[in-house]
């Protein structure tokens, strides 16, 4: 009788150690599942709790913004001077684009700036205050004031009047000139056309026609035109270079001459430069960009774009296959 139930004794064990570990596994997935929805929680916790502070943060920006214009027109109305409020209006305006960009916001920082435009708006009030207490005290004054007096206070405010309107021609000549300015700069700004790209080979042999082998490519050649413009200085002049590849990325090596550069007010990567003296007689530049030796063109369209002085200048393409 032992020895016939010896297997099944065994079977039995082993069907327990088996049932054991199922349920050591059941155990471990669902402590792992129950990981990944706290993880999961724990996120959208952080998502909403970042778009419950931006939320604030806009409705705060847009009530300031509310009341600043409010005193705006109040101090205007009173006779006071708005230059610093209208640059704080600029400050504010810049501040509510800038939440635009996310992945910047810092409540903290806002909150800071958000307390100094309170503040401000706290010394404006003063200001407010301060103006109407003036204008009150003038009004009393006129209703007791002799005939001289009066007199006086209209040559007053005759000769305040030819300030401001002098003064406001002053303003407007000034604006004129600065726009005067802007325009000449631009009309003499550079131009560069019949811009082509060259594939330069090991061997030096030059290939046109816009379309490449990369394997033939060691060197890319730019050739453009600066047309004559009286209005342009002729001087030294710094001519920018970037290359775009397919995937709109700049192809940039410090080692090769690359490096960083203002445009618009922004840091911009480009390829290479170089320093020419332009003499505004159509005279024709060329540019000669060698890539490293490991590295190659992949197949695709090309963008070149060339600036000087703060402005772009002109735009090029070339392929690859």
């Amino acid at each position: 009788m032992n020895n016939q139930n010896s297997p099944n004794s065994g079977n039995n064990g082993l069907l327990k150690i088996l049932l054991g570990l199922a349920a050591v596994v059941i155990l471990v997935l669902g402590y792992m599942l129950f990981n990944a929805n706290q993880k999961t929680e724990s996120q959208e916790s952080i998502i909403n709790q970042k778009i419950e502070e931006l939320t604030t943060v806009r409705t705060r920006l847009d009530s300031i913004s509310t009341q600043l214009d409010a005193k705006i027109a109040e101090i205007k109305e009173l006779g006071g001077k708005v230059e610093e409020l209208e640059n704080l209006k600029a400050r504010l305006n810049h501040d509510k684009a800038e939440l635009k960009n996310t992945s910047k916001f810092d409540k903290n920082t806002y909150e800071e700036k958000i307390q100094e435009y309170i503040a401000l708006l706290s010394e404006k009030d003063q200001q407010i205050n301060r103006l109407r207490s003036e204008n009150e005290s003038l009004v009393k004054e006129k209703g007791i004031l002799t005939q001289e007096k009066e007199g006086v206070v209209r040559e007053n405010t005759g000769l305040r009047a030819e300030r401001e309107v002098l003064t406001q021609s002053v303003t407007e000549e000034r604006s004129k000139n600065e726009e005067l300015s802007k325009k000449v700069r631009i009309g003499a700004q550079l131009k560069a056309i019949n811009i082509q790209a060259l594939a330069v080979s090991s061997r030096g042999k030059v290939q046109d026609g816009g379309n490449y082998k990369s394997k033939k490519m060691n060197q890319l050649l730019v050739i453009f035109t600066l047309p004559s413009n009286p209005l342009t200085e002729q001087n030294e002049k710094e001519i920018i270079l970037r290359i775009l590849d397919p995937t709109g990325a700049v192809i940039s090596d410090s080692a090769l001459g690359s490096g960083i550069f203002q445009f618009n007010g922004i840091e911009t990567a480009y390829t290479s430069k170089k320093v020419i003296e332009y003499t505004s007689n159509d005279q024709r530049v060329e540019m000669l960009f060698s890539r490293g030796e490991n590295s190659k063109y992949n197949a695709g369209n090309y963008t070149i774009e060339l600036y000087a002085e703060g402005f772009k200048i002109g735009q090029g393409v070339f392929s690859v296959k």
